[in-house]
């Protein structure tokens, strides 16, 4: 199974995308209408907004007023937290009571408008963000009957398109004509959601090339970076002492495979296994080659453990390594020798191309050619940080 968190502001069009989604199989739960179906008449969560906001809010035959509610809540902070206090709770467990009802192969859609507002997005593999013009949201907001001086304010009180860019690993346009939108989430449904649905529960790697592929540096490589450590840190929680984006996507300006590694440093290797097999909650799973070794600059080799990417639009490796073992340090230290020493970067990137050109066979062949660089590198690192004091932060 695959959990899909689908949000984007009001006037978006997240009904369409829904509604295509729906068509294509994907099991949709709708967070808008458990929101009504958790205060329908009768209910423990009507009854606790009425005692949280008196019976002004009811209708005459016993009803949720719902214009009522949202006059009382609009413009007043405190109001909407009491209120979402209440209704939160109750939509999460309607939510995984449908989930759990769900296929073991399903696509699980879950449409909640105020994702990010809530800060759920970590608790998903994936989150869709459905984007509109602020324009044609406010014109067809407008053509609804909704008075603009409310499209304004509702618009206002939500997130921003920068933090929902921030929270979106597919931003899907729907600006354009309806057919393209269309369009779009058929692609993103055959190409990404069925193969990672299939891949997770296969517990599969999403296939890679075979031979290295260097790609120019992407400035949202760190943004990508710090979503996976967001996600990776809700389910780790205390056990991880630290989360970090390294490698060469981590180095502004350097070419690179377009993989993100993730170090997580944890007490010892048990935990470290055991998070292992736990990450498969946000989409990475355990390759087949068990266990991974690191080899330390001191000559030691060390056990860690490994998970990839079940998605096949993001390649990650995230590395869980041991509190003792050296190389986790050495993995921030190279990182931020690079970020220093733009020269030393550029070595690296020639180094890289080179190797490229060379056309070896795969990834582990490439990686060992590196080698005598990355000891080289490490070493001048060392005297740097003696040189300079630096420490892990």
């Amino acid at each position: 199974m695959l959990r899909v968190g689908l949000t984007g502001g009001i006037g978006a069009g997240k009904s369409t995308v829904v509604s295509r989604f729906a068509q294509r199989g994907a099991w949709i739960i709708d967070s808008d209408r458990l929101a009504r179906e958790v205060v329908e008449p009768g209910s423990e969560g009507l009854r606790a907004v009425v005692g949280a906001f008196d019976e002004k809010i009811l209708t005459v035959d016993g009803a949720l007023d719902r214009p009522a509610l949202a006059a009382r809540v609009f413009d007043d902070a405190d109001a909407r937290r009491r209120l979402n206090a209440i209704l939160h709770p109750l939509v999460a467990t309607r939510s995984a009571q449908l989930l759990m009802t769900a296929p073991p192969d399903a696509v699980v859609v879950q449409d909640i408008p105020l994702l990010v507002e809530t800060g759920l997005e970590a608790g998903f593999p994936l989150v869709v963000v459905v984007y509109t013009d602020l324009e044609v949201r406010f014109r067809r907001l407008v053509e609804r009957g909704m008075p603009e001086a409310d499209v304004h304010a509702r618009i206002a009180a939500q997130a921003t398109d920068a933090q929902r860019r921030a929270a979106a690993d597919v931003w899907l346009d729907n600006t354009g004509p309806r057919q393209d939108t269309l369009a779009a989430v058929d692609r993103l449904w055959t190409e990404r959601l069925v193969p990672f649905e299939d891949n997770l529960r296969h517990h599969r790697r999403a296939p890679r090339h075979v031979a290295p592929l260097l790609v120019a540096p992407e400035d949202s490589w760190s943004q990508q970076a710090q979503r996976m450590i967001t996600r990776i840190a809700a389910v780790a929680g205390s056990r991880a002492h630290r989360i970090d984006h390294i490698g060469s996507t981590a180095v502004p300006g350097l070419d690179a495979k377009d993989v993100l590694d993730v170090q997580v440093v944890v007490t010892d290797l048990d935990a470290a296994r055991c998070l292992a097999g736990e990450l498969i909650e946000v989409g990475l799973v355990r390759p087949d080659a068990d266990p991974w070794w690191d080899h330390a600059r001191d000559g030691s080799i060390r056990e860690k453990a490994m998970v990839t990417n079940a998605d096949p639009g993001r390649a990650v490796n995230c590395h869980i390594r041991p509190a003792g073992s050296p190389t986790w340090r050495e993995a921030l230290l190279l990182r931020d020798w690079l970020r220093a020493h733009p020269a030393g970067a550029r070595e690296y990137a020639e180094l890289k191309h080179g190797l490229v050109a060379q056309q070896p066979s795969n990834i582990e062949v490439y990686a060992e050619l590196k080698t005598p660089f990355m000891h080289s590198a490490l070493d001048r690192a060392q005297q740097w940080a003696r040189q300079t004091g630096w420490q892990v932060t």
